[in-house]
């Protein structure tokens, strides 16, 4: 029997928006796997997740005798894993006054669910171990340790095992460091595995004339278009197709970047659509640090970066030759184009760009959610339905155009 863990969003849920706002964060993806697939894999089990209320309907618990209930920012690490698979019931690993890993019984759930907490809990405090934890707190996270991520994810993926064979028509260099899952088509392409791994996985398409700098993970059903520029730490989430030049960046899934134009240090939810010959700054011209629209500020925040891209949530999509000021937030199911650069924050659900917005209706915009899941053979739920209606009626205050009309 698989170990029951179950995967808790804390505080930094609201950090982690836009992604969040139709996810928990253990379904945000970094590497090649999102983190719960991280923990299922190294632990041998079942996830499932504590979340926000509007999301547990498509995000639901499950509550077993034994459960490992795990911090969802928090990303597997050796020495982590060790004393996760060493505790005892009622035994908990903190960071501080944070909550990172515990094992619980059903019993001790009731208590938590009727606000009575676990008087009887030991904890372990690791704070000082500096090699121990490693955390997804903000969007920018994502790419900043997708490096580290994509090799970890590599070596859980593919230790023990064959790649596929690589077509002699490709150039390759440090071929040991390339897995091709069953499948996976590479067909005249240039792939340098030497400053990173390089996995294409299954059913994934390296097309004709890519170039690629590892690391690169290809997901299931992933296409990388003709002559495409890829350099690492770069993440094609599942059936999404990628083009141009990107760099270390992540598409979280069913998400197209498909042809000309710059992405650099971003991460692009699921369903999102950039149009041909767009481009995303993501150095400014003095070379300064980058602030970036936080919400759970309610200001443009310090990301102590100097290299940040766009952040974009899921069915956000852009008309050709959009231009993307650096470390521009765009919110859920935006849809932005014209010329000139919209401004460096766009709340869900806005409809226009440089030249101002209006608000981009309910019913339209889901209309247009159902035609382009339809086109990958995949149905909007009700769930789906319901978590877009929330977050549409949730961020009216940022659609100031709305109050203006009053």
């Amino acid at each position: 029997m698989k170990t029951n863990i179950i995967l808790f969003d804390d505080d930094n849920w609201e950090g982690l928006l836009p992604l969040t706002f139709t996810r928990p964060i253990c379904e945000l993806r970094v590497g090649i796997l999102t983190i719960r697939e991280k923990w299922e894999k190294h632990l041998e089990a079942e996830g499932s997740f504590i979340t926000q209320d509007f999301l547990s309907e498509k995000f639901p618990i499950r509550i077993e005798e034994d459960n490992i209930i795990i911090n969802s920012t928090v990303l597997p690490t050796p020495k982590l894993l060790k004393l996760i698979k060493q505790l005892g019931t009622n035994e908990a690993i903190l960071e501080g006054d944070e909550l990172l890993a515990a094992r619980l019984t059903r019993d001790q759930f009731d208590s938590l669910i009727d606000d009575k907490g676990i008087t009887e809990l030991e904890g372990i405090d690791v704070s000082n171990d500096t090699d121990l934890i490693r955390r997804v707190t903000r969007p920018y996270d994502l790419f900043t340790h997708n490096d580290v991520e994509l090799r970890n994810d590599f070596r859980l993926l593919t230790t023990n095992r064959k790649s596929e064979p690589i077509s002699d028509s490709n150039k390759v260099i440090n071929p040991e460091n390339i897995f091709l899952e069953d499948g996976a088509s590479v067909e005249c392409a240039i792939l340098n595995a030497s400053t990173g791994p390089i996995y294409v996985g299954k059913n994934a398409t390296i097309m004709e004339g890519s170039i690629v700098r590892g690391g690169l993970a290809m997901c299931e059903g992933a296409t990388l278009k003709m002559g495409a520029k890829i350099y690492g730490a770069t993440t094609i989430g599942p059936f999404s197709k990628a083009g141009g030049e990107i760099k270390n960046s992540i598409l979280t899934g069913y998400s197209n970047k498909g042809h000309e134009g710059f992405l650099g240090n971003s991460v692009l939810g699921e369903w999102c659509n950039i149009g041909a010959d767009s481009n995303a700054s993501n150095l400014k011209n003095n070379y300064d640090d980058i602030k970036i629209w936080s919400y759970e500020d309610q200001k443009f925040a310090k990301t102590g970066l100097q290299f940040c891209g766009l952040i974009m949530g899921d069915h956000s999509k852009t008309g050709i030759n959009t231009m993307f000021n650096t470390g521009t937030v765009v919110g859920v199911n935006a849809n932005i184009f014209g010329s000139g650069y919209p401004r460096n924050y766009i709340p869900s659900f806005a409809w226009g760009g440089a030249s101002g917005f209006k608000t981009y209706l309910l019913e339209k915009s889901i209309d247009t959610a159902e035609k382009v899941m339809a086109r990958r053979n995949v149905s909007l739920t009700d769930e789906d339905r319901v978590i877009l209606e929330h977050v549409f009626l949730n961020t009216s205050k940022y659609r100031i155009w709305e109050k203006a009309v009053k």
